[in-house]
């Protein structure tokens, strides 16, 4: 992959995610250190002003206090323009919970490190140039999960990363360092950056707020969810195909016309995803062209209605799509200095570090897709249940002694568990606000906590489709060796997603069974996780369907 360049072109999800998960290279361009120099130079002046004894205005974040303190005091020593920062970096790393995973904190690097070359935030390229230097050399901060309340940033997140970078004019405390990851367990920012080569910094005017006020963890937390959510989507409507064709459902919910009759353009493409899965099978009956044979030609709402639940799914995901690939390139510190105004004062401020946007979309992320795993689970439970899955023997086992063995009895409890937990994530933290900062800071997004959940939900959606998709394949099988179906009568997705599942590794060596008595299922659900996890389901069938139609 090339590198991504800072300040060259807009970033994408996909960016991000390349250099948070796949080590992609990334770096500053000239043009972003040409865009950082106005805002930084207009900074130097106030400082350059303060050395020679000029008088210089109270401009926050260079010579106030914080937050309902902007306006008691204006310091007149430009030596305490550095402790300034240094003191608000010292102060606000004072997080909680276990530590954000390596993805996340270094897709919050890359963000923040886009954010400061958008040259409004009055730094120094140096900054900037750090956060490149420690995602090449895979310095992996430890960032506690809890603090943030989606407004003046990530302030407390944003800290503990701060304190990693940085240093102080004066004595350089190792236990005041921050906690890096290294060779299996931690050491100190000192230590860390030292052996990495990377020398920390002292913060100017200005830095240290630049540094910690903005949304970055917060939009971290909602991009990972979204790439993985658009994942599990495309998988999702795979696991949904199979299931129906091995409860030999009805082609008749799929017809296009019935979608077009509507007009949503997410239904629309759901439903032509499904016809295209099922295109081949000989085990659905009816379509466009061919009558249904069996009367009425109606399946459960969990079948047919697949379109009508997850076509609203992806269209709020590209709604939020939107709005992440906006915020990763948006300067969202405060205040900004705007240099091509005409007054004399640059410094403005404003309110770009409320992560209401991220907010708003972690919560629709988190509720949409949610509807992946309620759908899904009710597949799920149809296929173990006789009466419901047009013969399929309970459970999906078809044992020698009836009862003796509970085959998918308990994934499909595990299911339940997951969906049951979603549904309480997905409660919108979008809505709630807790004022803060002596009533200064008197809204708040809580984009954090809604990232945070979004990324749960994600994550439990993608063990419940992990369960279809193993789930989905046994029945398929049953029903292929209980009525003598050649491989050549199911559709050819089913054929490239059996393919696959049958011969993916276990942790044991094995490779995914077939079930024909009760085993240890946890290992089977791990592998299941890694391919629905991993993109390997939909990357199976885009090569099946590619390979058809190149065929002579």
């Amino acid at each position: 992959m090339t590198e991504v360049t800072l300040g060259a072109e807009r970033l994408t999800l996909e960016d991000v995610v390349d250099v948070a998960r796949h080590r992609r290279g990334i770096s500053l361009s000239s043009r972003a250190l040409e865009t950082m120099a106005p805002s930084a130079q207009w900074v130097s002046s106030l400082t350059q002003a303060m050395r020679e004894g000029r008088p210089v205005d109270a401009v926050y974040s260079v010579n106030t206090g914080f937050g309902s303190l902007a306006g008691k005091q204006a310091f007149e020593d430009v030596e305490d323009t550095k402790e300034l920062s240094r003191r608000l970096i010292i102060s606000n790393a004072c997080g909680t919970g276990d530590p954000l995973p390596e993805d996340t904190v270094r897709a919050a690097m890359v963000i923040r490190a886009a954010s400061l070359t958008r040259g409004y935030s009055g730094v120094r390229p140096e900054l900037p140039q750090l956060l490149v230097d420690m995602l090449e050399r895979d310095v992996f901060p430890v960032i506690p999960r809890y603090g943030s309340l989606g407004a003046s940033g990530d302030l407390i997140q944003l800290a503990h990363l701060a304190l990693v970078m940085t240093r102080p004019a004066g004595e350089d405390r190792e236990q005041d360092s921050g906690e890096v990851f290294r060779g299996g367990g931690r050491a100190s920012g000192v230590q860390a950056m030292a052996e990495a080569g990377l020398e920390r910094i002292v913060l100017g005017a200005k830095e240290g707020l630049a540094a910690t006020n903005g949304t970055s963890f917060s939009c971290a937390h909602t991009v990972l969810a979204l790439a993985d959510a658009e994942t599990v989507l495309k998988t999702a409507q795979i696991t949904a195909a199979v299931s129906i064709e091995a409860m030999k459902g009805f082609g008749d919910a799929f017809i296009p016309q019935i979608h077009e009759a509507r007009g949503h353009r997410g239904q629309i493409a759901v439903a032509a995803r499904l016809c295209e899965l099922l295109a081949d099978s000989e085990l659905v009956d009816g379509d466009a062209e061919t009558d249904p044979v069996r009367n009425p030609p109606q399946d459960a709402y969990s079948l047919r209605c697949t379109p009508q639940v997850l076509g609203p799914v992806q269209e709020a995901l590209e709604f939020v799509r939107g709005i992440v690939e906006t915020e990763i390139n948006a300067a969202t510190d405060n205040p900004l200095i705007i240099t091509e105004l005409p007054r004399s004062l640059k410094a403005v401020s404003g309110g770009n570090f409320h992560a209401q946007y991220l907010a708003v979309a972690s919560d629709l992320l988190a509720m949409t897709v949610s509807e992946i795993g309620n759908i899904a689970e009710r597949r799920i439970f149809r296929l173990t249940d006789s009466s419901l899955n047009r013969g399929l023997p309970d459970y999906l086992v078809d044992s020698e002694k009836v009862g003796m063995d509970c085959g998918y009895m308990l994934p499909q409890y595990l299911a339940a568990a997951l969906v049951s937990e979603c549904k309480t994530l997905a409660h919108p933290d979008s809505v709630d606000s807790i004022p803060s900062s002596a009533n200064q800071e008197d809204h708040v997004s809580m984009a954090n906590n809604a990232g945070l959940h979004a990324v749960a939900v994600v994550r439990n959606v993608r063990d419940v489709v992990a369960i279809e998709l193993l789930m989905a394949c046994q029945a398929l099988e049953l029903r292929m060796r209980q009525e003598g179906v050649d491989r050549s009568m199911i559709s050819s997705a089913s054929r490239a997603v059996l393919d696959l599942v049958r011969s993916t590794p276990m942790v044991t060596g094995e490779t995914i069974p077939f079930l024909t008595r009760d085993v240890v299922l946890k290992p089977l659900l791990d592998a299941a996780v890694e391919l629905v996890s991993s993109g390997a389901v939909q990357a199976a069938v885009d090569a099946r369907e590619a390979a058809a139609t190149t065929r002579p």
